[in-house]
């Protein structure tokens, strides 16, 4: 195991003034043992320079360390690092124990140890009943363990997770979100997972850097992101749904974005000096709660509301809102940092 250190890490495509810079120095210091979330919509970076950490990418400028060694220059096999990519990428005429071991006989690791190796990844992911099944005989959140034990197996300093649940229904990426924790607490090893879903994000992340159009708008906690994100790009991205931004509604000032997230938002039977009165538009049930999609002149506010509260107000209807203390958020409208 070891700490992974990013020290302004520039990508650009060709040379010269028509050169296409893609990442624009990222710098993060991701300690020893810790799962880093690296989150953004596509194209944003997110996964280029998850692959400059691999060495699948060349690096144009800044350092990147494992440990205390640059690694800019040392091919991927040199990097000790281990890679789960979206699509499993197992041998179809291999079984299971042979995909996972297959890295390590390469290495002409001994058969005793390559056993005892795989034996133990394959109780951690739960596939001791399939080491003898090929690929075509599992199914794709089991192919995606079978990928992750062929990672553990290396007992790399650094696992590298690409997009490894995007090809999976909404359950078994749950399922296997539980799962990635789990490996995680037991094995402690630094970890960087790329996705770009949000709510992934949340849930897996100790720490996340948020990339919007190659910058890192973000790096810190899910809870400090979420509740104080640094700019509005990150309050619109993060979060389910998105945090109400607002530049030409009541008591917003000049040039800048006022934002409040849905749930920070409450119905009151009069309005007040410091809410809004808006139209009801629509709303979306979701079980344990209802989303009410609200019209303030040209702009909309989503509001949450407790499925306990009641029936909803009627389509049409107007409604008075009021913000929580303390939970406004304002950005400048020009850069979108937060003010």
């Amino acid at each position: 195991m070891a700490s992974l250190t990013l020290s302004n890490v520039i990508k650009r495509y060709g040379q010269g003034p028509k050169a296409n810079q893609v990442i624009h120095g990222v710098s993060a210091a991701i300690a020893d043992g810790e799962l880093i979330v690296i989150v953004g919509p596509s194209g944003c970076g997110k996964s280029t320079l998850l692959r400059m950490v691999a060495g699948l990418e060349e690096v144009s400028a800044g350092e990147i360390r494992i440990g205390a060694r640059v690694v800019n220059d040392l091919e991927p096999a040199e990097r000790d690092i281990a890679m789960v990519f979206q699509n499993y990428a197992l041998y179809p005429h291999m079984t299971v124990f042979e995909n996972m071991a297959y890295g390590l006989k390469i290495a002409k690791v001994p058969k005793e140890e390559i056993r005892a190796r795989v034996d133990k990844a394959a109780r951690i992911l739960e596939l001791e009943p399939f080491l003898e099944r090929r690929p075509r005989e599992l199914s794709g959140g089991q192919r995606q363990r079978v990928a992750m034990g062929r990672a553990i197996v290396r007992q790399p300093q650094v696992f590298l997770f690409d997009e490894p649940l995007s090809n999976l229904d909404a359950k078994l990426r749950a399922q296997t979100r539980l799962e990635i924790q789990k490996l995680h607490r037991e094995l402690g090893i630094t970890s960087l997972f790329v996705t770009h879903d949000q709510v992934e994000a949340m849930t897996l992340a100790q720490r996340m850097i948020v990339m919007n159009a190659g910058q890192m708008e973000q790096f810190g906690t899910p809870e400090e992101v979420y509740h104080r994100p640094a700019s509005a790009f990150v309050a619109s991205f993060i979060g389910a749904p998105p945090m109400n931004l607002l530049a030409s509604a009541p008591h917003v000032r000049p040039a800048t974005l006022l934002g409040i997230r849905p749930e920070h938002l409450r119905i009151v039977p009069q309005p007040g000096a410091d809410g809004w009165t808006v139209q009801l538009e629509a709303v979306e049930m979701l079980g344990a709660e209802r989303l009410l999609y609200t019209r303030l002149g040209s702009e909309q506010m989503i509001v949450r509301i407790d499925e306990r509260a009641g029936p909803p107000p009627a389509l049409g209807s107007t409604l008075h809102l009021a913000p929580q203390p303390g939970c406004l958020h304002w950005f400048d409208e020009a850069s979108g940092k937060r003010l």
